[in-house]
C-alpha cells in the first residue's frame, strides 16, 4: 500500500498527537478513505520513524513493552513490540510461582502458551489473572 506525501505527513501528525495505531487506522479509512491493514501501518510508521506514544510504562529492552507487574506473587504480561508471524499478537508471561511462558493469539482467535518448563500447567487462578493482564495489556497497547 502506498500513501501519498500528504497522508504520510496526516499519519505522523496524528502519530505525534498521541493517536494509538488503531486510531490512525480509523482515520485513515473514514477522512481519506484509504484501508490499510495493521501490519502494513505499523511497518509504514517504523518507515517514517515515528514513536507511538505508550500507555504504560517504558523500558529499555527493546523486545518487549512491559505492561504488568512483576511483583511476586503476581502475573504478569509483556507484549513483543514485533508480532510472531502467526499471530496478531504475542509476547510472555511470568506466572505468579515465577515459571515464564510465551503467548500468542493467532488469526483464529486462539490463544497458545508453551512454557519453558515442560508439561507444566498454571493454576487456575493464574490462568484468569494472565487472562485479565493480557487483555489489559492489549487495551492499553491500542492493537485492538
Amino acid at each position: 500500500m502506498s500513501l501519498t506525501d500528504e497522508q504520510k505527513s496526516s499519519v505522523a501528525a496524528w502519530i505525534r498527537e498521541g493517536a494509538s495505531l488503531s486510531d490512525v487506522q480509523k482515520r485513515l479509512e473514514t477522512e481519506m478513505d484509504v484501508r490499510i491493514t495493521y501490519m502494513d501501518l505499523r511497518f509504514l510508521v517504523d518507515d517514517l520513524d515515528l514513536e507511538i506514544k505508550a500507555v504504560g510504562p517504558q523500558f529499555d529492552d527493546p523486545k518487549v513493552e512491559e505492561v504488568g507487574s512483576a511483583q511476586a506473587g503476581k502475573v504478569s504480561v509483556t507484549l513483543d513490540k514485533v508480532t510472531r508471524p502467526d499471530a496478531l499478537v504475542s509476547g510472555q508471561v511470568t506466572f505468579s510461582d515465577g515459571v515464564s511462558a510465551q503467548w500468542h493469539l493467532d488469526q483464529m482467535g486462539r490463544l497458545s502458551l508453551n512454557a519453558k518448563q515442560p508439561g507444566y500447567k498454571p493454576s487456575q487462578e493464574d490462568l484468569q489473572d494472565f487472562q485479565n493482564e493480557l487483555r489489559q495489556a492489549v487495551e492499553k497497547s491500542g492493537m485492538m
